[in-house]
């Protein structure tokens, strides 16, 4: 079965039958609390008993939302689908919902927000359902508005399906840009049914005190032997920070001489456009103009 995303935009693939059909699905509903259970202990919250509020990318009829009200947060669902919000109110989820477009940004005021999460949503800024869209502006436009409306230190934790190494790349890369630290966590990697992948974003610098996020399920390429003989269920993954300094990359600039000039007016002559005749001046070095 081809992915969802490839089919058609969200806003018209989930119509109202599609919408009914994945919110009763059992199957659905089980791996839609897993993933938002993982999520939520992936946002490391201060276990003091204080609810915080929390935002929903990509609520859908609320499944996700639920989990967050069971954890005793209050929340705001984001979806582009009416019809995913139809059912939601029809279930009458705790959670305030909105109706928008998250590639043209979450319209949240400034730091209100105490955590984020997103259930298989991100992936779909990286299709170009109109001619107006430009994976990379929405992309830019998500990741901006999320670091906006996050209080800082606050964390995004955003299940994702990429298609691709690139995909993810891409992703993880303006996520960076907008001033996240944080990367990808991997849960049971060597899995095919069970791989999960999690972006774990922080807004603004990582505190010293902050623990990594670890990756459920086996890893052994990336653990020591100690690690291994060990805890295996729970291994600590890669992440990458945007504040790491990076070696500078040398520029070297290439003069093009007379030989290069000459070549191309010769070759714009046989294409039959008009070119002006070689003289002693042609490819001369000109002196700069202050």
């Amino acid at each position: 079965m081809s992915r969802p995303e490839v089919q058609a935009p969200p806003e018209i693939f989930y119509n109202g039958v599609e919408a009914r059909k994945y919110t009763s699905s059992s199957r659905i509903i089980e791996i839609q609390a897993k993933l938002s259970e993982r999520a939520v202990e992936l946002l490391a919250l201060p276990d003091d008993g204080v609810p915080r509020l929390l935002l929903d990318i990509g609520c859908g009829s609320g499944l996700s939302g639920e989990t967050l009200s069971e954890n005793g947060h209050q929340w705001i669902g984001l979806d582009i689908s009416e019809s995913m919000l139809d059912v939601a109110l029809e279930r009458e989820v705790e959670g305030d919902l909105i109706l928008g477009d998250m590639g043209q940004g979450l319209g949240m005021r400034n730091g209100v927000i105490d955590g984020a999460i997103s259930i298989s949503a991100v992936q779909w800024l990286c299709n170009a359902d109109k001619s107006c869209h430009e994976p990379r502006l929405r992309l830019k436009a998500f990741f901006g508005s999320l670091y906006s409306c996050l209080a800082r230190g606050a964390r995004a934790v955003l299940q994702v399906y990429p298609e691709s190494l690139a995909q993810r790349e891409l992703i993880l890369g303006f996520a960076m840009r907008a001033g996240f630290a944080g990367g990808v966590v991997v849960d049971y990697p060597h899995s095919t049914k069970k791989r999960k992948e999690y972006l774990v974003l922080t807004c603004g610098p990582p505190s010293l005190t902050t623990a990594t996020p670890k990756a459920k399920g086996e890893d052994e390429e990336s653990c020591s032997e100690d690690e291994s003989s060990g805890d295996e269920e729970n291994q600590t993954v890669c992440i990458s920070d945007r504040h790491r300094p990076r070696k500078k990359q040398r520029i070297t600039k290439k003069g093009k001489g007379r030989d290069w000039v000459l070549k191309k007016k010769e070759q714009m002559r046989k294409k039959g456009n008009h070119v002006p005749p070689d003289t002693k001046y042609t490819a001369r070095k000109r002196k700069a103009r202050f």
